[in-house]
């Protein structure tokens, strides 16, 4: 159980919760013990009018409804605190059950880039609903059934010996047997347990995918494929909890054989001492009373077994992620404000995840309220300059200074609060088109939101939909075309009124024309920020103040659209070549 150690500051947080729990559950159990002893009396006193040892009728009467009051009396309390029991240890699984989610997602945010590279969603998914649903049982139903099992023992087996230790030692026999098969099986259930919600997880994965890519396998007409994968995993999951469900169902049947074993031996050796005249009638049905109330918790043995091994697996696989450490960490809580001017000094990035160079020996400077523009091949590294400006990663070499001050002694969140961001694949939320450009300004009026989508040329097109701004978007966006989902997101950029605008390659699905329109509007709303323009387009760099070309991680050209159209390289040939083809 080293796994769920981890798990002991909740026991600390709801101690009073759980403790007064346990103390109902325990009374609750005395209560119920007490009815044996009750019965037990009762038949004897019975027996004692038959052998003519009392000789009054109505005294026998008085007694045993006397007995049924305080049985019906007991049942009714017992009850009530069982329903308390569970208000209490239950509710409380259930709070466990929410901060550890809450906990687990917290994590997922502050986990970095490379750790999302190396995990896929739908695993992630399964260990904060799946793997915390085991983990709740250890809280909820694990601690109540122990506590139920340990009271019923330890009182019904103190109550048996009081009256007969012989016959409690015989009773006794088949324990040994018991205890063997629990450490056997709790074993074989931890093992498979893990191998079961590893499948699952790989389950969850596929159908993630096969969703958010539906598009894809239409156009490709590979439904049947996809189906045929679907099924071999799932087939493959089937047999995993099946063989899981077969070691749990031994369990049972066993505990119950093991009771029945004991119920004979009680008839047995009790009716020979019964015969023998050693012991009456009442304790022979006390004893059955006893062994079959200690049936269910005999059973529930096994259970609880079952249920703290598979929550040991499952808070194994939550560790895995909860006790990573974030690469990317805040290392300054106090505010800083965020002026926008920005230096790299020699900066080199490798990729820990591939061990590419993506950037060699970068340096430039850019000031408060500058447009700089980025232009370079695929590959070329124009997007890994982005990353780490919104230290998305750390560079692996060089300085990164923004106003004056090395960016990891900046506030992390309110570096990234100042900074717009429209990446080269906008994601959209599924969600309103209005929600999605306020996820930039949450409190933004209706007004601004108009106004942002009018500056993002998105307006026109938003106000032919059925439901104007409130129309509901499909996953990632995909009831807008790839022009529609870049200007909402630019959009979602500008209604924030940061002090960085930084925008990747964000106009390339949209015509020229739009593309003018909305970079005449970027240009009068970007006058006082510092603003990235990430383009393969020179029309889109043309009216920097500064122009950077990239190529295989190093500048190779910089300077304005002025002085690289008279220099030979990159920058003059892309110029000539989308003249040409502006002309044609």
């Amino acid at each position: 159980m080293k796994a769920l150690q981890y798990l002991n500051k909740y026991f600390s947080k709801y101690k009073w919760r759980l403790l007064l729990g346990l103390l109902i559950t325990v009374f609750s159990k005395l209560l119920a013990l007490r009815v044996p002893r009750i019965i037990s009396n009762s038949l004897n006193a019975v027996e004692e009018y038959i052998n003519g040892d009392v000789t009054e009728i109505a005294n026998v009467k008085q007694t045993l409804l006397y007995n049924i009051l305080i049985i019906l009396g007991l049942t009714i309390l017992a009850g009530i605190l069982t329903f308390f029991m569970r208000q209490l240890i239950i509710v409380t699984s259930r709070l466990i059950e929410f901060d550890l989610k809450n906990e687990i997602y917290q994590q997922y945010q502050k986990l970095s880039i490379d750790f999302y590279k190396n995990n896929r969603t739908g695993d992630l998914m399964n260990r904060i609903s799946e793997d915390v649903s085991k983990v709740r049982m250890y809280f909820g139903p694990a601690i109540m059934y122990s506590v139920n099992t340990i009271v019923l023992f330890v009182v019904g087996f103190t109550q048996m010996i009081k009256i007969d230790y012989k016959l409690t030692l015989y009773t006794l026999l088949p324990f040994p047997v018991l205890s063997i098969s629990i450490f056997y099986l709790s074993k074989q259930i931890n093992k498979k347990t893990t191998i079961a919600q590893k499948f699952l997880s790989k389950l969850t994965t596929y159908n993630q995918e096969f969703f958010s890519g539906i598009n894809v396998v239409k156009s490709y007409a590979t439904e049947k494929t996809v189906i045929a994968g679907f099924d071999s995993l799932a087939e493959e999951a089937k047999e995993k909890n099946i063989d899981l469900s077969k070691i749990q169902a031994l369990f049972f049947p066993l505990m119950i054989l093991l009771i029945g074993i004991s119920n004979i031996i009680v008839l047995y050796i009790g009716g020979r001492q019964y015969i023998a005249g050693e012991i009456k009638i009442g304790v022979i049905a006390e004893f059955i009373l006893y062994v079959n109330i200690l049936t269910w918790p005999v059973a529930m043995v096994g259970w609880i077994t079952s249920i703290i091994q598979q929550a040991e697996a499952s808070q194994k696989r939550i560790n895995e992620f909860l006790k990573q450490d974030p690469e990317i960490k805040n290392s300054n809580n106090s505010n800083t404000k965020i002026k926008g001017n920005i230096e790299f000094k020699n900066v080199s990035l490798t990729y820990n995840d591939t061990n590419i160079t993506a950037l060699k020996n970068i340096s430039f400077t850019v000031k408060s309220g500058e447009t700089i523009a980025i232009l370079g091949k695929t590959g070329s590294g124009k997007t890994s300059i982005i990353n780490l400006i919104a230290r998305l990663y750390d560079s692996t070499e060089g300085a990164i200074l923004i106003d004056q001050k090395q960016i990891k002694e900046i506030n992390l969140y309110d570096l990234r609060n100042q900074i717009g961001f429209v990446p080269q694949d906008p994601f959209l939320f599924s969600d309103t088109i209005e929600n999605n450009i306020k996820f930039g300004k949450q409190d933004a009026t209706e007004e601004e939101i108009i106004e942002a989508a009018k500056n993002a040329v998105i307006h026109s097109n938003i106000s032919e939909f059925k439901n104007g701004y409130k129309t509901i978007l499909g996953e990632r966006g995909v009831t807008l075309s790839g022009g529609q989902k870049q200007r909402t997101s630019i959009a979602r950029a500008i209604i924030k009124n940061p002090e960085i605008l930084i925008f990747d390659d964000c106009l390339s699905a949209v015509d020229t024309e739009t593309e003018e329109n909305i970079l005449a509007n970027l240009n009068r709303i970007s006058k006082n920020k510092t603003t990235f323009i990430i383009s393969h387009r020179i029309s889109s760099a043309k009216n920097a103040d500064k122009i950077i070309i990239i190529n295989e991680g190093e500048i190779i050209q910089q300077g304005t659209h002025n002085q690289l159209i008279k220099k030979e390289g990159y920058y003059k040939d892309l110029y000539q070549q989308q003249l040409l083809e502006k002309e044609i």
